[in-house]
C-alpha cells in the first residue's frame, strides 16, 4: 500500500463491521426503524459475530475475570477456570443479545469467535448489521474440499522402506517426529479402522500417552499444554473407534440441516464417506510404514509428514449422492467456524484447513476472523490456496495470520503416448499392469466419434452415452478433460468398445493418476495440438500407451500445479503476497474413506487440499523441536528457506503469486538464520490499516506493507516508499543483504549486521521505480547471507502513476493552492479536473432529531451517471459529548430499499463520513443516527457529488504536467466566484486511479 493511500478513511463495508462503545441514550423507548436489507438478503441461516472479544484474544476489561489471551510461546488453555468463567459470561451475553433481536441461536461460537448462527428473516439481517455490537453477519455460505517418489521421501524427511536418512532421524526417527503433537484436520471426517490412524486401546492410565476421564480423551503435549476432548458416538462409530493415535473426533451438521442437507447419503458422525479427510489427515500426520494399495495394486509403503503426531478430526463436511462431483457436497461456514471454535478449545497445536470458497475479495471474512483468534491462540494454520488456476488473482485465503499453500508435483507414476514418430509423458497407473506394460491400436478422436443425437462438444468431453460403439470399438480414444469426471470419461469409453484413453488437458492442468476403466495416459495441453493434427480425419491413425516415462528425459520436478491458484490477491490493498510457500499436490497417494466393517483404502488425490497438509505436518514436526515456537515463527522458517520451483524445461520460477517463497525444504527450516515474527497487535494494526477502518481501541493503523511478514509487498509505489522489518536471530552471526527487483531500485538498511542468537535487528527497505512499467507488478527478492544460511523474501511492487495528496483543502470564493506530487513515470501527465460541487444540506438536526425512530433519521439522493467522487458527510457541534453514526445504501429504487452496496462509518467520535470513488448511478438511502450525547448539541448531513461540470472555474494549472519519474513536481489549482458555503473536487491522474479529493471552504 502507498504511504498516500486513496481510502477514505473511517469507511467499511457492514460485511467487516465494528462498532464504538456508547456513553449515553434515549431514555424513551422509541419506536422500531426499519433497517435496509440487501437484495440478495432473504430469510436463511447466517452467522452473527459480535464486537467484544473471543476468548483466544480476551485481555481483560470485565469485573471479576483476567485476561484469557495467551502469553507469547503460550497456548490457550480454553479448560481453565478463569476461562470457562470468560466463556460463560460470553454465553450469557450473546443469550440476552439473542433474545433483544428476537432470534433463537442454532450454535454459538466462544473461544475464536463471539458470536452465533441462525435462522434471520430478511428484515433481522438487516438491522443486525446495522447494530453497533455486532461485527458482521455472514451468509452462512457453502464451502467444498479443495479437492513415484512418496511425498515424504521427495521433502527429504527419511526413507520410505525404514524412514532412515532424513530430517526424521533429527527428530527421533519416525517414532519422535512430530511426538507431543496434535494435528486438528477440519474436513469431511475420518476413517478409523485405517491402519494410518492406528493406536493402541485408550486406557484410563494417567501417562505420556493419550488416556480417558470419564469421556474425555486427554493428552499431555510436548508444550505442557494438554488436550482434552470428548469422546462421541453416532452413524457407523461408536466411542471404541477413538485411540492413543485418533485421539479426537467430532462433526458439526447444524449448518447442513439448516441448508436443506440430507444426511442419507453420508454419515452422522465423524465418519468419513468422501475420504478428503482421512487423505489429508494421513497425509499431514498417519502413521509410517502403511502398505498401500490402490485397485489390486500394491504401491508399497507410505507415511506422514509427522508420523508420530496425534490425530483429531472434526468433520464439517458432507458428501453427496453423486461420488463424482462435488457440487452436491456440502461444507457449510457455519459448521465450519464451530469445527475450528471446538478444535482450539480441544486444545490442538495445528489446523489443516483444505476448504475453500473461491478467490478472496478480503483479509476479513467470517473464517479469517476465526482463524485471527486461533493463531493468537497459538495455533499454527495451514490453509489450502484453491483450485482455479492457472489464471492470477484466483487464490483463495488473502490473510498474513495463517499459511496459504500452493500446490507442485513430485516425481509420480507415469506413462507415454507414442504416436507418428512423436511421443509425450503423461500420468498413468493403468498401464503398467497391462501385457508387457502397453497398449496400442487405432486411435479416434472423440469428437469424430458421437453417438447419433448426441452433442459434438459432449462427444469430445466423453461423456456417457455420448460415443458409438461403431466408431470407437477395438481403439483407443482422445478425450478432452473438462465438465465431467475424469474417470467418468473412460467409463464411457469402455462401455462404447475402447482399449484405452489419451485424456487431454485442453488448457495447462494438473496431471491426475486416476484409476481409470480402461488404460489411459493423461497428458497436457501442450501435446494436444500436435496429436489432433495426426488424429483428426486419420481412419488409419495408431497410438500406443506404454506404462512408463520411456521419452529419455525425465520430468522436471517440483513443478506448480496447471490447478494452484495464483496470486496477487486483490483483497485490500494488495500488500500481502499469496500463496506463501508451495508443497507437494499432485498424485498424494494416502488413505480414504470406508464404511464401517469394510477394508480400509487408499487412493491418489490432487489439489492445493493434498499440498496444505504437508505443511500442517511440516508445522507440527517444527512444534515437536520447538514446542514454544509461535505461528509466525513456523511460517518464517517455511518461506525463508524455501527454495523455487522449476517450469517444464527445468527453468527456475520465480514469479512469487506463482510459488509464495517457493517450495517448502524440511532439510533446511530447522535452522532459518533469522525469523519474521508477528502477532495479533501488528495483525491488528494491519487490519486497521489496509481496512481504512478504527475497529480496536487502543489499536494505530499501521501501513499494511509494514506488518513484519518474511514477503514484501507494496500495493502502490510511486516515487519511493521504505518499509520496515524486523528481525530475529535464530543464529547468530553476520548477515549481509542482497535484494533484487528488475525495474526497481531497492536500498538496504543497514546492508549488514552482526546479531547475537536471540536479538533483534531492525532493517528498511527504500523503494524507488527506475525502469519497471506502472500499473504492472514488478518482482523479485531480499536475502540475507549468513556463514552457513541463506534468509530469503520474495518482493512483490506495484508501481503506481503517481504518488499525490489524498485530500488538500483551501479556502475563499477566490483561492489556490499548490499540490506536490511525485510521477511515477516519465512523460505526459493528464490531469482530469472534476467539480467544484457545493455540499447540499440534507438534514439540520438536533439531539432529538430522529428521537421517534431510535434516533435515526433517512434520506434519498439520487446519484447520476459519470459522478466521479461522491461524499456524505456528518458534522456535530460537539466533537466530544455526541457519537452520531452514518451509513450509506445504494438502494434497488427510490421506492424499493433493498441494498446492492452499503457503507458504514461508525467510529466512536462525533464526525463521521463516507466517500466513494465513482459510484454506480442510481438512488441511495442515507441513514443518520444520533447514537449517543452528553448534552443538547446541532449536527448536519451533508452529500456532494463531484462530476465532470462544475462551479468555480475550478483550473489546473499547468493541465499536463511533463512528469519526470520520480521527481517531485508541483502545479496549481485555482478557483473564483464561489459562493458561500462547501466544496468539494476531485483532481485524477491520467488513466489511474490515483485520486486528490480537494475540499475548499467559502466563509
Amino acid at each position: 500500500m502507498g504511504r498516500s493511500s486513496v481510502r477514505a478513511a473511517a469507511v467499511v463495508t457492514l460485511a467487516a463491521l465494528f462498532a464504538g462503545t456508547a456513553t449515553a441514550s434515549f431514555g424513551a423507548v422509541p419506536e422500531e426503524v426499519t433497517s435496509p436489507v440487501p437484495v440478495e438478503a432473504a430469510d436463511g441461516h447466517y452467522i452473527v459475530l459480535l464486537k467484544d472479544a473471543p476468548l483466544a484474544t480476551y485481555d481483560g476489561g470485565v469485573s471479576g475475570i483476567a485476561p484469557t489471551k495467551p502469553g507469547k510461546g503460550n497456548q490457550l488453555d480454553a479448560n481453565s477456570a478463569n476461562s470457562q468463567k470468560y466463556v460463560a459470561h460470553l454465553k450469557k451475553e450473546q443469550a440476552d443479545f439473542a433474545a433483544e433481536n428476537g432470534v433463537t441461536p442454532a450454535t454459538t461460537y466462544q473461544v475464536v469467535l463471539n458470536g452465533f448462527s441462525a435462522d434471520l428473516t430478511a428484515d433481522q439481517v438487516g438491522k443486525l448489521q446495522t447494530d453497533k455490537n455486532v461485527l458482521g453477519v455472514f451468509p452462512d455460505e457453502i464451502y467444498h474440499p479443495t479437492a513415484a517418489v512418496p511425498s515424504t521421501e521427495f521433502l527429504g524427511l527419511g526413507s520410505v522402506a525404514d524412514g532412515t536418512g532424513g530430517v526424521w532421524d533429527s527428530l527421533g526417527g519416525t517414532a519422535g517426529a512430530g511426538k507431543g503433537i496434535v494435528v486438528g484436520v477440519v474436513d469431511t471426517g475420518i476413517s478409523p479402522e485405517n491402519p494410518a490412524f492406528a493406536g493402541s486401546k485408550l486406557s484410563t492410565k494417567v501417562g505420556s500417552e493419550p488416556y480417558l476421564v470419564g469421556e474425555n480423551v486427554v493428552y499431555k503435549k510436548s508444550d505442557g499444554g494438554t488436550f482434552v476432548s470428548q469422546r462421541v458416538s453416532g452413524e457407523q462409530w461408536s466411542k471404541q473407534d477413538y485411540s492413543t493415535k485418533l485421539i479426537g473426533a467430532r462433526y458439526f451438521n447444524t449448518g447442513a440441516a439448516a441448508a436443506g442437507f440430507s444426511f442419507k447419503t453420508d454419515y452422522a458422525s465423524p465418519r468419513d464417506l468422501e475420504g478428503h479427510g482421512s487423505h489429508t489427515a494421513s497425509t499431514a500426520a498417519g502413521n509410517f510404514g502403511v502398505s498401500a494399495s490402490v485397485e489390486g495394486i500394491d504401491f508399497g509403503k507410505i507415511s506422514g509428514v509427522a508420523p508420530a503426531a496425534k490425530v483429531a478430526a472434526y468433520k464439517a463436511c458432507y458428501g453427496g449422492p453423486d461420488p463424482l462431483s462435488t457440487d452436491d457436497d456440502i461444507c457449510a461456514g457455519s459448521d465450519l467456524l464451530a469445527a475450528i471454535n471446538a478444535a482450539v478449545a480441544d486444545g490442538v497445536d495445528v489446523i489443516n484447513y483444505s476448504i475453500g470458497g473461491g478467490s478472496a475479495t478480503s483479509v476479513l471474512q467470517a473464517d479469517d476472523v476465526a482463524f485471527l483468534n486461533a493463531a493468537a491462540a497459538g495455533v499454527f494454520v495451514s490453509v489450502s490456496a484453491g483450485n482455479d488456476g492457472p489464471d492470477a488473482a484466483t487464490a483463495d485465503h488473502a490473510s498474513p495470520w495463517y499459511t496459504t499453500v500452493a500446490a507442485s508435483t513430485i516425481p509420480t507414476y507415469e506413462g507415454t503416448v507414442q504416436w507418428n514418430g512423436q511421443q509425450a509423458v503423461g500420468a498413468s497407473v493403468t498401464v503398467f499392469s497391462q501385457p508387457e506394460g502397453k497398449v496400442s491400436g487405432n486411435v479416434v478422436y472423440a469428437g469424430e466419434a458421437a453417438l447419433a443425437g448426441a452433442a459434438p462438444n459432449e462427444a469430445a468431453l466423453c461423456f456417457l452415452g455420448t460415443l458409438d460403439p461403431a466408431k470407437v470399438a477395438g481403439k483407443i480414444v482422445v478425450c478432452d478433460r473438462g465438465t465431467n469426471a475424469r474417470v467418468e470419461k473412460s467409463q464411457a469409453v469402455g462401455e462404447a468398445g475402447g482399449i484405452g484413453m489419451v485424456l487431454v488437458n485442453v488448457t495447462p492442468g494438473s496431471l491426475d493418476n486416476d484409476f481409470h476403466s480402461v488404460p489411459t495416459v493423461h497428458i497436457d495441453a501442450q501435446y494436444r495440438d500436435a496429436l489432433l493434427a495426426y488424429v483428426k480425419g486419420n481412419p488409419a491413425a495408431t497410438v500406443t500407451l506404454v506404462g512408463d516415462n520411456v521419452t529419455g528425459v525425465a520430468t522436471p520436478t517440483p513443478q506448480i500445479a496447471g490447478f494452484s491458484s495464483r496470486g496477487p490477491m486483490l483483497a485490500d490493498g494488495s500488500d500481502v503476497i499469496k500463496p506463501d510457500v508451495s508443497a507437494p499436490g499432485v498424485a498424494i497417494l494416502a488413505a480414504t474413506n470406508n464404511a464401517k466393517g469394510s477394508a480400509p483404502t487408499f487412493g491418489f488425490m490432487s489439489g492445493t487440499s493434498m499440498s496444505s497438509p504437508h505443511v500442517a505436518g511440516l508445522g507440527a514436526l517444527y512444534l515437536g523441536k520447538y514446542p514454544k515456537a509461535t505461528p509466525a515463527e513456523v511460517k518464517s522458517a517455511l518461506m525463508t528457506t524455501a527454495y523455487d520451483l522449476v517450469d517444464s524445461k527445468n527453468q527456475p520460477v520465480t514469479d512469487p503469486f506463482i510459488q509464495g517463497a517457493g517450495h517448502v525444504d524440511p532439510t533446511k527450516y530447522f535452522n532459518p538464520g533469522l525469523l519474521y515474527l508477528n502477532g495479533a497487535a501488528g495483525w491488528q494494526s494491519y487490519i486497521e490499516g489496509a481496512l481504512g477502518a478504527d475497529y480496536w481501541e487502543d489499536v494505530d493503523p499501521t501501513d499494511p506493507s509494514d506488518l513484519n511478514l518474511a514477503s514484501i509487498s507494496v500495493g502502490a509505489l510511486a516515487g519511493s516508499q521504505t518499509i520496515t522489518r524486523t528481525v530475529t536471530a535464530a543464529t547468530a552471526g553476520t548477515y549481509t543483504a542482497s535484494v533484487d527487483v528488475p525495474g526497481v531500485d531497492a536500498v538496504v538498511t543497514p546492508a549488514s549486521f552482526t546479531i547475537e542468537a536471540g536479538k533483534t535487528q531492525t532493517f528498511t527497505i527504500e523503494f524507488t521505480n527506475a525502469t519497471a512499467p506502472v500499473e504492472e507488478w514488478a518482482t523479485g527478492s531480499l536475502t540475507w547471507t549468513g556463514a552457513d544460511t541463506t534468509v530469503r523474501s520474495p518482493i512483490a511492487v506495484f508501481p503506481v502513476t503517481a504518488d499525490a495528496p489524498t485530500a488538500i483543502s483551501g479556502e475563499g470564493a477566490d483561492g489556490d493552492v499548490d499540490v506536490t506530487i511525485t510521477p511515477g513515470y516519465t512523460g505526459e501527465l493528464p490531469l482530469n479536473l472534476f467539480g467544484l460541487a457545493k455540499e447540499n444540506v440534507l438534514i439540520d438536526g438536533d439531539e432529538t432529531t430522529g428521537a421517534a425512530t431510535d434516533g435515526t433519521t433517512e434520506v434519498l439522493v439520487q446519484v447520476p451517471a459519470g459522478t466521479e467522487l461522491a461524499r456524505f458527510e456528518l458534522d456535530s457541534s460537539d466533537d466530544t459529548g455526541s457519537d452520531l453514526d452514518l451509513a450509506v445504501y445504494r438502494v434497488v429504487s427510490e421506492t424499493d430499499h433493498r441494498y446492492y452496496q452499503a457503507w458504514q462509518s461508525a467510529t466512536g467520535s462525533a464526525d463521521e463520513a463516507v466517500q466513494i470513488a465513482q459510484p454506480t448511478a442510481g438512488w441511495y438511502l442515507i441513514t443518520a443516527d444520533v447514537y449517543a450525547f452528553t448534552a443538547p448539541f446541532t449536527w448536519t448531513a451533508t452529500s456532494a457529488l463531484v462530476g465532470a461540470d462544475g462551479v468555480g472555474s475550478f483550473t489546473a494549472e499547468p493541465a499536463v504536467i511533463d512528469a519526470q519519474q520520480a521527481t517531485p513536481t508541483t502545479y496549481n489549482l485555482s478557483w473564483s466566484g464561489l459562493e458561500a458555503g462547501s466544496y468539494l473536487g476531485v483532481v485524477r491522474y491520467g488513466d489511474s486511479q490515483v485520486r486528490t479529493v480537494v475540499s475548499v471552504d467559502v466563509p
